[in-house]
């Protein structure tokens, strides 16, 4: 396990497939975010939020229990925010959080840029609030449980999915899983 702090300095030593804990500030950030983001980002206005080695979380949190600082935090379906991503990496933010693959031109920016994206655990969302320690809106707060929060994590559990070199553990495994069929042909 590798223990990473925000802001994010050191995204080009990590490797895909790397079990990472993650500790510090990350921001949340979904579809409706990312339109507003990128938007302030043509006009040329400040994002409500440092992005210099920042990490985004794609996640709608769920309202919290008493005494707890965030509900259920799972995270969401990263494509999803493909199209929005590349200005936000060209603005200084290094770690992406999410679940699934990137698109092509994510992972080409990423390495143009020196980011990773990192997997968090689908259907994991109870065990990952755990490591949420203290949650608070940012910005867009219309947006309910999509808004920018600004968390603070301790050994919040991920892996590193996507390098800065471009190395996917989504390619590795289907190129293993070939390689096993090979040797069982044999």
């Amino acid at each position: 396990m590798i223990r990473v702090t925000t802001p994010l300095k050191d995204a080009k030593s990590l490797r895909a497939g790397q079990e990472v804990a993650i500790s510090g500030v990350i921001y949340t950030a979904r579809d409706a975010a990312h339109q507003r983001l990128v938007k302030l980002i043509a006009e040329g206005k400040p994002l409500p939020f440092d992005p210099e080695g920042a990490i985004i979380y794609y996640v709608g949190p769920t309202p919290p229990k008493p005494g707890q600082p965030i509900g259920s935090a799972g995270p969401t379906t990263s494509v999803r925010m493909d199209s929005l991503t590349v200005p936000l990496l060209q603005q200084g933010v290094k770690g992406m959080i999410g679940k699934g693959g990137r698109g092509a031109h994510v992972v080409e920016a990423m390495k143009e840029e020196g980011a990773v994206y990192f997997a968090a655990i689908g259907g994991a969302a109870a065990y990952i609030s755990q490591s949420i320690k203290e949650v608070e809106v940012v910005a867009y707060p219309d947006l309910g449980a999509e808004a920018v929060h600004r968390m603070v994590v301790e050994d919040f559990p991920a892996i590193v999915a996507i390098d800065s070199l471009g190395n996917s553990v989504y390619e590795q495994g289907v190129a293993q899983y070939r390689s096993l069929g090979s040797e069982v042909a044999e």
